[in-house]
C-alpha cells in the first residue's frame, strides 16, 4: 500500500464525530488538554489521559472521574483501539513517535505542535441553543476562532437569524425586555424574539426591536387586545394560549422583568392549565437599570444598606393598597416606586404623615434608559407640586433616600 501523503492543498473534510462510549487517548496533561478535554467529556467519550503530570483543573476531572489518567509517558501501543487521538506534549519525539501510531492504526490524531502532520484538526467551535458552530481556517485558528466568535454571538443575541423549520411543539416565551434601551434586553431573550412567529408586545417594552423582526412575525399591540367580554389580562392569556395551540412559537414582550410587576406569574398559570409549554426569561428591572442610567445607586457605602421596591399605582388610603407606607417611612434604606407619578403627591404625605422628614431627597427619572430620559429633583414636600411644574409623566421611576444626593447628576 502507497505510504499517505498529506496534501496542504485540499481543504479538510469538514464531520461531526460521535464519540459517546468511544475511547479517546489524549497524551500530555498540559494546557491543550485543559482546554480540549472537557468538550471531548461532554461528547460522552471514554477518554483515557496519557501524561506524568497534568495542571490542576485537569488533575481534578480525573480525581472526580471524568476521564482515567495514566501517569506515565507515552508508550507505543498507547493509541491501539482509540477511535480519536489528541498529541499535546512538549516532548517533540513523542508526538512524532504518538502520531505515527495513529497512522498506522487508522487513529485520526491531532497534533498541537505540527499540523501539518496531523490527520485532523481541531475546529474553533462554539455552541448557541443547540446548534454547533465549527469553523476551519487551516492554519488561521485566530482567525478561525473570531469567526467563529461572531457567529455564536449573532445567534445568541439574534443579529443572525436562523430559524427552526421542522414543526414545532407550541411553545410561549415570557421575556422580560428591559427598561426601554433596546440594548439592555438578555441575549436569550433577543434570540427567542429572533425566532418568534407571534410577538405580543407591551407598551413600556423595548420598541425598538419590534423593527428588526422579520416581516412574517405578527407584531400584536397587548394594549389594543379587543377585550370584548374579557379583562385585558384575561384577554392577552387568551391571545397567548390561542397562537401557541396554532403551533406558533409565541413572545410575550413585557417591559422590566416579567416576575416584578409585570403579571407574568398570571400569564404562566393560564399556560400551564392549558397545557401549553412556557418559559420565563428574566429581564433587568427599572427597579434598579433606570435609577442607575440617572446615576443614583439605589445602595451606597455609608448612605443605604438597603432598598425596597413598591408598587404606586394605587394611593396609600385605597383599600386596594397592599403597601405598609408606616413602616416603610421608617426605613432608613431608599424607596423606589413604580407606577406611581400621579398618586406621588398622597404618596408624599402619607410618608411625611409617618415620620418621614419632608426635606427627605427625590427623584423622578422619565423614560429611562431611553433616549427621552430626563432626571427631576425633588424633596417630599417639594414633589406634588414639581411634578405638575415639570409636567412629569409616566413612565417614571421614583427614587426616595439620601442616595439621591449621591454623586454627580447623569
Amino acid at each position: 500500500m502507497a505510504e499517505h501523503v498529506p496534501n496542504a492543498e485540499h481543504p479538510a473534510y469538514p464531520v461531526g464525530l460521535r464519540l459517546a462510549g468511544r475511547r479517546v487517548v489524549v497524551i500530555g496533561g498540559g494546557q491543550v488538554a485543559q482546554r480540549r478535554l472537557p468538550a471531548l467529556v461532554a461528547a460522552g467519550a471514554d477518554v483515557t489521559l496519557i501524561s506524568p503530570s497534568a495542571t490542576p483543573s485537569v488533575e481534578a476531572m480525573a480525581e472526580s472521574g471524568e476521564i482515567t489518567w495514566t501517569r506515565r509517558r507515552y508508550e507505543d501501543g498507547d493509541i491501539a483501539d482509540a477511535w480519536y487521538a489528541l498529541v499535546a506534549t512538549s516532548d517533540a519525539d513523542a508526538n512524532a513517535r504518538a502520531s505515527a501510531e495513529a497512522e498506522r492504526t487508522k487513529t485520526w490524531c491531532v497534533r498541537s505542535d505540527d499540523a501539518d502532520a496531523a490527520t485532523a484538526w481541531t475546529p474553533a467551535t462554539g455552541r448557541s441553543d443547540g446548534v454547533t458552530v465549527a469553523v476551519l481556517t487551516g492554519r488561521d485558528p485566530r482567525r478561525s476562532a473570531a469567526v467563529r466568535d461572531a457567529i455564536v454571538e449573532g445567534l445568541r443575541d439574534g443579529t443572525l437569524a436562523a430559524p427552526h423549520h421542522r414543526s414545532r411543539a407550541p411553545f410561549v416565551a415570557l421575556v422580560g425586555g428591559g427598561p426601554g434601551d433596546p440594548d439592555l434586553i438578555t441575549v436569550r431573550g433577543r434570540r427567542l424574539l429572533a425566532e418568534a412567529d407571534v410577538v405580543i408586545a407591551d407598551r413600556l417594552g423595548p420598541r425598538d426591536l419590534l423593527d428588526e423582526l422579520p416581516p412574517h412575525v405578527e407584531v400584536i399591540d397587548a394594549a389594543k387586545i379587543p377585550y370584548g367580554r374579557f379583562m385585558a389580562q384575561e384577554a392577552i392569556n387568551n391571545a397567548l394560549i390561542e397562537h401557541a395551540k396554532a403551533g406558533k412559537a409565541v413572545v410575550r414582550l413585557k417591559g422590566g422583568d416579567p416576575y416584578v410587576f409585570g403579571r407574568g406569574m398570571e400569564e404562566a398559570q393560564a399556560l400551564a392549565e392549558a397545557g401549553i409549554p412556557y418559559t420565563v426569561v428574566p429581564g433587568i428591572s427599572s427597579s434598579i437599570s433606570v435609577p442607575s442610567a440617572a446615576g443614583i445607586p439605589v445602595t451606597h457605602r455609608g448612605v443605604a444598606h438597603e432598598f425596597t421596591v413598591v408598587s404606586g399605582h394605587v394611593a396609600p388610603d385605597d383599600p386596594r393598597s397592599l403597601v405598609d407606607w408606616k413602616s416603610l417611612a421608617r426605613l432608613r434604606g431608599t424607596l423606589v416606586i413604580l407606577m406611581g407619578v400621579d398618586k406621588i403627591g398622597a404618596i408624599a404625605e402619607a410618608l411625611i404623615a409617618h415620620g418621614k422628614a419632608p426635606e427627605t431627597p427625590l427623584a423622578l427619572v422619565q423614560e429611562g434608559t431611553t433616549a427621552a430620559q430626563r432626571r427631576v429633583d425633588a424633596t417630599l414636600a417639594t414633589v406634588a407640586e414639581t411634578v405638575r411644574a415639570e409636567d412629569v409623566r409616566p413612565p417614571a421611576v421614583i427614587v426616595i433616600g439620601d442616595v439621591v444626593a449621591v454623586g454627580p447628576r447623569k
